[in-house]
């Protein structure tokens, strides 16, 4: 008999699943597609162990204005979305004030990150996901001396405040340890710590092998058709009605559409990142991040997985190109790419809370209902951590 559905199967979802069920729980996984096959399937690939301070709003007048005049492609907006995460946003630039920022968020999210690859690490050995993972870190690279010394100085601060390591990049070591850059830039910072996995998507499934191996369950079904059932939870799968004494929401952007039906107003920033693959003979040889574009380069199965920045929009907004088009025209400044993979570029939403970490813990509205979404950027890397944290409170 199942005793907890878990909604969601992303990084964080079936990672969820796996702890839950190494506590001796009867697990059953829904989701409406396969493992991975959503937001999880789109990103870098990274397990960024660097990423000890969430991401601030720039609060800077001189940032601000080129957010708002279009001139930067690290974050893009359209003025008729503005009233759909313009609240919440507000809510995110409070939380980025220096006081509460330093006093109570960065030590929370800073301890989860440095968790991240030990976390992850027993998964990856047991679901068989070493040939698809790097350890070998990735490089943020910048155009201007101006951006290297920032980068620079955060990386001295992280090392003497978190113990991160790295080494600093001139440009013509970067042009060493990257040959077939076409143009020298100013220098990077070769983050070591960090891991690189070439298939993201196939990382999780791999994990919900796992899982399954071990003897869970899961189901193709409808996270939105969930509903009380007496004292426990009900929802419709494939296979037909799922019973559970527990549920626990894994739904990252998807949560907040599902828990306004029972009475929790969720505020969320929606970050919509895509990209594209390309043929390539002679790019990276690592994952490289060309910072002032907001161009991410990654080496994948499939090809060199070209990503944007982030589009503040909706859910269900169309699509807009104008990121991913300056983000292919920075890569092609900078490795030989060939023709694209795909006809169409991807796209996917990130979800962003306003207090900037993740909501891991028990509705206080609703018995039985817990929560494990809002990780931003870094579900992938956060996914293990947090269902570990999670699976902890959920005791018998």
């Amino acid at each position: 008999m199942t005793e907890i559905i878990v909604l969601g199967a992303g990084m964080v979802g079936v990672s969820t699943a796996l702890a839950l069920q190494a506590k001796g729980h009867s697990v059953t996984l829904l989701d409406r597609r396969g493992p991975g096959e959503e937001t999880s399937y789109g990103n870098a690939g990274m397990i960024q162990a660097e990423a000890v301070e969430p991401y601030p709003l720039p609060l800077d007048v001189k940032t601000l204005w080129s957010i708002a005049t279009g001139r930067t492609n690290d974050v893009v907006w359209r003025f008729k979305d503005l009233p759909s995460w313009l609240v919440p946003l507000l809510g995110y630039a409070r939380s980025s004030l220096p006081t509460g920022y330093k006093a109570n968020i960065a030590p929370v999210w800073s301890k989860m990150i440095l968790s991240a690859t030990d976390d992850h690490a027993p998964l990856i050995a047991a679901s068989g996901a070493e040939a698809i993972i790097s350890r070998r870190g990735y490089r943020k690279a910048y155009r201007t001396e101006e951006g290297l010394a920032k980068a620079v100085a955060t990386a001295e601060r992280y090392r003497a405040q978190y113990g991160v390591p790295s080494t600093v990049m001139t440009g013509s070591e970067l042009s060493q340890a990257e040959p077939n850059l076409k143009t020298q830039l100013a220098g990077a910072v070769h983050w070591t710590g960090s891991w690189f996995c070439e298939d993201p998507g196939g990382l999780v499934r791999r994990y919900a092998d796992l899982f399954m191996a071990r003897g869970g369950s899961m189901v193709l079904g409808d996270a939105m058709s969930l509903e009380r059932a007496g004292a426990g939870w009900k929802v419709q799968s494939n296979n037909g009605p799922l019973t559970a004494g527990r549920v626990v929401v894994c739904l990252g952007p998807w949560s907040p559409a599902l828990l306004a039906r029972f009475g929790h107003a969720i505020p969320m920033v929606l970050k919509r990142g895509y990209h594209r693959h390309f043929q390539i003979e002679n790019g990276p040889d690592l994952p490289l991040y060309d910072v002032e574009t907001g161009t991410f380069l990654s080496p994948m199965r499939r090809g060199l997985r070209v990503l944007t920045g982030a589009e503040l929009t909706t859910l269900d907004g169309p699509p807009s190109m104008r990121q991913m088009d300056r983000s292919t025209a920075a890569a092609r400044e900078l490795f030989a790419l060939g023709e694209p993979v795909e006809a169409d570029a991807w796209r996917g939403t990130r979800p962003f809370l306003p207090g900037m970490l993740p909501m891991i813990g028990p509705s206080d509205k609703n018995p039985g209902m817990w929560f494990n979404f809002g990780h931003g950027h870094q579900g992938f890397t956060l996914g293990p951590t947090s269902a570990r944290i999670l699976a902890a409170q959920m005791v018998r």
